[in-house]
């Protein structure tokens, strides 16, 4: 399992991707997730992939091909993000239909990409690219999109991401969404990826591979640990069992 993240607000775009690839219990390996396909000062274009294995890195390979033999159809040659995002969106349908008739019946080609960045002249902006190809687009209303085991860090992202966030408050949330994440899913684990965009860059940002016994990252977890305990220990108590409007079990 995976859980990658992408965030848009004012300021720019913030991504968020785990390390761990699972085919089970016994096999558990390291690949990265987060993929910057050009950073060149007119654009920056970043992929983060979950699902299937072969498929994801299938089509980061013929992205990376198209891009250095200058294929008339390659990320550098769109004119807009979303045209980015259906050029992922056909790669990858091509890729599953290399292995829809596969011998193994319980094989899954399936994978979603989240493409973001930037083209000059352009907004910044965030896609969710499908298993079939299609697309969304992050809005005002829901700045992020999510890939792979998204329930656990999606709370946070609701409570505290709005348009006027700094980067790096917008960076801790996605860290303390993968943690969290992590703490309920054993699939999903460090290396923790991040980079931070800063909007009109048009460049990559700061980027952090975080391992496991990274002392940033325990530092975070311990502070968000404690500042949850002490959140639940400051709310209202329940009202008293003499309360005329509480209705007890026994008075069903």
């Amino acid at each position: 399992m995976t859980y990658c993240v992408a965030i848009t607000v004012n300021r720019g775009l913030v991504f968020a991707s785990d390390s761990r690839t699972n085919a089970g219990v016994d096999q558990i390996s390291t690949f990265s997730k987060m993929h910057t396909m050009v950073s060149d000062g007119e654009r920056m274009i970043t992929l983060l992939s979950a699902g299937n294995l072969a498929t994801t890195q299938a089509v980061v390979r013929q992205t990376r091909r198209d891009l250095e033999s200058n294929a008339p159809r390659n990320l550098r040659t769109v004119q807009h993000l979303a045209e980015a995002a259906e050029y992922i969106g056909e790669l990858s349908v091509l890729q599953r239909q290399k292995h829809r008739n596969a011998a193994e019946t319980k094989f899954d080609p399936e994978a979603s990409f989240i493409v973001g960045g930037q083209i000059a002249g352009r907004e910044p902006q965030v896609f969710l690219v499908y298993p079939e190809g299609n697309h969304i687009r992050a809005a005002v209303e829901t700045p992020y999109l999510q890939i792979g085991e998204v329930k656990y860090g999606k709370p946070i992202l609701d409570r505290i991401i709005h348009a006027d966030l700094p980067l790096e408050d917008v960076a801790r949330c996605a860290l303390v969404s993968m943690d969290s994440t992590v703490r309920s899913n054993v699939t999903v684990g460090p290396p923790i990826e991040l980079m931070i965009y800063a909007a009109d860059s048009l460049r990559e940002g700061p980027r952090l591979l975080l391992a496991e016994d990274d002392d940033y990252l325990f530092a975070l977890r311990k502070g968000w640990q404690l500042g949850l305990q002490k959140a639940f220990e400051n709310l209202p108590k329940l009202p008293s069992a003499a309360t005329p409007n509480v209705v007890r079990l026994a008075d069903r």
